[in-house]
């Protein structure tokens, strides 16, 4: 073991990757977590000692009411995180300890003066976490059955909604808004064990923007962009679709548009292969659209074309490595797990994004994704 291999984390497993990652359990609030010689340690409060010693088999559970009894007995009287944490270090004879570049600074500044020198570590602090294990290839597929349901739940809602005269859509006697179709869909992922992450519900000029929420009154025969994201809450795998549709009839543009991200989709995914850069993969999607005449460009201060990434990993993070886009330096692996994700935007006729998951494997990418593509409904 390196030096380099003697990791400290102080962070919320509900909101960092990593921390799950290392202890696979979800603690309330902020713990200490450490590496020393290969061997994992958690510190934390007397509620979730038990838990903890259930769920984080792999790690040695440490009490933090009595790593402070001890601190107290040795003449101090306030006992901090950083005191505590130098205590456990001391013990074990380690002056130095790597930290993500996310650690605390107050608390990095607290460890100096308790003379432990405290080194950002380079590069990922868990660099496997790209390379799925196929327990976590599950998981991540039934985080991707969560998005999936509240996708579906839309999708009916639209199907049934009417067309109003002013072109608007209407549902049981009201107006559909981008918020409500948005709140049914999450509504149906949180029913459904999982968590919404800013799903997407962006019809007309509004798609033309791949960041844009949506807002306002859904129209008929325009794109409508549907992005949803789950992250399961008892996992903590995300999973992330996307859908174009159009309530009732396209317009030729929009029709040509969808079906050439379609071949765009189809292209990526014969090009998910082992030891292929990924860089690379994007510049065919790139080559590919403009040898369609889908060039890119500014108009009226607005990109148009293809400028987003073609995906990027999903896991514990709902965007990790690997990333495909023009200066991705990725090579990919069997294991990625990764969104296919190509569109296209333009102002005059809105934006067509299609998104489904691609598991790399020796022998190729394999779809994880279950849910139909159909433009008009």
């Amino acid at each position: 073991m390196s030096d380099a291999d003697n990791l400290l984390m102080v962070a919320e497993g509900e909101h960092d990757a990593n921390m799950l990652y290392a202890v696979g359990m979800f603690l309330p609030g902020p713990f200490v977590y450490f590496r020393i010689d290969g061997k994992a340690h958690i510190v934390v409060g007397d509620g979730e000692l038990d838990r903890a010693r259930r769920k984080a088999r792999h790690c040695r559970v440490i009490s933090y009411s009595q790593c402070a009894e001890r601190l107290r007995r040795d003449g101090i009287k306030k006992p901090s995180t950083a005191a505590i944490v130098q205590q456990l270090l001391r013990e074990r004879e380690i002056r130095k300890i790597f930290v993500p570049p996310n650690f605390p600074h107050g608390l990095a500044r607290d460890l100096r003066r308790h003379k432990i020198k405290v080194r950002v570590k380079k590069g990922s602090i868990f660099p496997e976490r790209a390379l799925k294990r196929a327990d976590e290839v599950r998981k991540i597929s039934g985080a991707l059955t969560m998005a999936e349901v509240g996708l579906a739940e839309t999708i009916q809602i639209l199907k049934h909604s009417k067309i109003g005269q002013d072109g608007k859509l209407v549902h049981h006697g009201a107006p559909l808004t981008a918020e409500k179709l948005r709140a049914i869909a999450d509504t149906a992922i949180l029913q459904a064990g999982g968590a919404p992450c800013h799903t997407v519900v962006a019809g007309g000029r509004q798609a033309g923007d791949p960041h844009e929420p949506g807002h306002g009154a859904l129209r008929a025969h325009e794109p409508i962009v549907i992005s949803v994201r789950a992250r399961s809450q008892r996992t903590g795998y995300y999973g992330d679709i996307t859908r174009t549709v159009v309530r009732g009839r396209a317009s030729e543009a929009a029709r040509k548009l969808y079906h050439t991200v379609e071949r765009a989709q189809q292209l990526v995914f014969s090009k998910l292969l082992c030891d292929m850069p990924a860089a690379e993969v994007h510049q065919q999607v790139f080559d590919f659209f403009q040898k369609e005449g889908y060039k890119n460009g500014r108009k009226n201060g607005c990109r148009h074309g293809f400028f987003a990434s073609v995906g990027h990993g999903l896991g514990m993070d709902v965007e990790e490595a690997p990333h495909v886009t023009d200066a991705s330096p990725d090579v990919l692996e069997a294991g990625h797990v990764l969104t296919v994700e190509p569109a296209l935007y333009y102002p005059e006729i809105g934006g067509v994004r299609l998104e489904d998951v691609a598991s790399i494997t020796p022998a190729g990418a394999r779809n994880l994704t279950k849910f139909e593509k159909t433009l008009e409904l």
